[in-house]
């Protein structure tokens, strides 16, 4: 009876079971009631009582050989025949998908291409936090206590003591740099700045600056004209026409704005230059002393320029935008214009 159990066994092992049919004339053969093993467990009455325990725990083993051979058989059967049906179902005449790059926003474009503009001549990249307090946002900057920009017209305040506040300008970082760095500091200062403005085609409450600071021996107005001179030229075009109107800010003295001509209109007039063929992208001056010695810089010793401009004005100046609020719509009709420029 065990040399029965043990050829039975080997058999198992060695049964073929590559398709349907040989696995169902294994099933019959072994595991069906009338099988092989079947008939074994009937034999086993005539086997002596002193090894019938035995033998019997030899056919349940062989039982459980015979069916684990079978549902190994038959899942491998079932998980073939899955992945031809898979193969043959799909259409191999399909065209392909094709491998889209993707777009930068252009105002991505144009940070980018200004910070490559004034790395060449010598100038870092700064950077700051955009929730502020009033010490770096106003009062370092020689902002009056009656100023308007300190009234919520203008500002949007964090805090009810008025101390904490979204900064209304770049200006900030260059306080920072200021107390934190001894000169000479030449640096470039872009990032995102609030104000609370009426959202139109020319203004936003939410838009990007870049301002830029020098401050050493010996800096004069002269350094800052030619400063901004390149940049217009290196940005714009070498036809690039700009011009310096005389103004104010309480954190520069002498101050002037800064304009190019109109690249929508050519200088015909039109509603972004307000009929005039000019676009102010900026203000620009001289340190003023009250600045640099809140920042514990000897106005003595030092001085110093700055200037800021408006990145969505130079992007609409440069790609010939109409509307300021294309920028923050995310409408993929206007971003995917954008995707040939790197």
């Amino acid at each position: 009876m065990v040399e029965k159990i043990q050829r039975v066994a080997q058999e198992i092992e060695a049964a073929q079971l590559s398709n349907a049919a040989e696995l169902e004339q294994f099933r019959i053969a072994y595991i069906g009631r009338k099988g092989i093993i079947s008939s074994l467990f009937d034999d086993l009455k005539q086997v002596a009582p002193e090894q019938r325990r035995q033998v019997g725990q030899d056919l349940n083993q062989l039982k459980n050989l015979a069916q684990a051979r079978f549902d190994q058989a038959q899942e491998q059967l079932v998980n073939a025949a899955d992945s031809t049906a898979a193969e043959s179902a799909f259409d191999f005449t399909l065209p392909t998908v094709p491998n889209t790059l993707g777009t930068r926003h252009p105002l991505a474009l144009v940070r980018n291409e200004i910070n490559r503009i004034f790395s060449r001549i010598g100038f870092n990249l700064s950077e700051g936090p955009e929730m502020e307090d009033d010490w770096h946002n106003f009062t370092a900057l020689n902002f009056p206590e009656n100023h308007p920009a300190r009234e919520m017209q203008d500002t949007f305040f964090l805090s009810q003591d008025r101390d904490k506040l979204l900064r209304t300008h770049t200006s900030t970082v260059q306080v920072r740099l200021m107390e934190t760095q001894k000169p000479p500091l030449r640096s470039i200062m872009p990032g995102r700045v609030y104000r609370n403005e009426a959202i139109s085609a020319r203004a936003h409450m939410m838009f990007h600056q870049v301002e830029g600071l020098f401050v050493d021996k010996g800096v004069s107005f002269a350094d800052l004209k030619q400063t901004l001179y390149f940049f217009a030229k290196e940005m714009f075009g070498q036809d690039t026409k700009i011009r310096f109107r005389p103004s104010f800010f309480p954190f520069t003295e002498p101050s002037a704005e800064i304009d190019i001509s109109c690249f929508i209109c050519k200088g015909e007039g039109c509603n972004i230059c307000k009929q005039s063929g000019w676009v102010e992208i900026g203000g620009s001056g001289m340190v003023d002393p009250n600045v640099l010695e809140n920042c514990g810089i000897d106005p003595q010793v030092y001085s110093g320029f700055a200037f800021g401009m408006g990145i969505e004005r130079i992007a609409m100046l440069k790609y010939q935008i109409k509307d300021l609020r294309l920028f923050t719509e995310n409408d993929v009709r206007f971003l995917r214009q954008f995707e040939g420029v790197i």
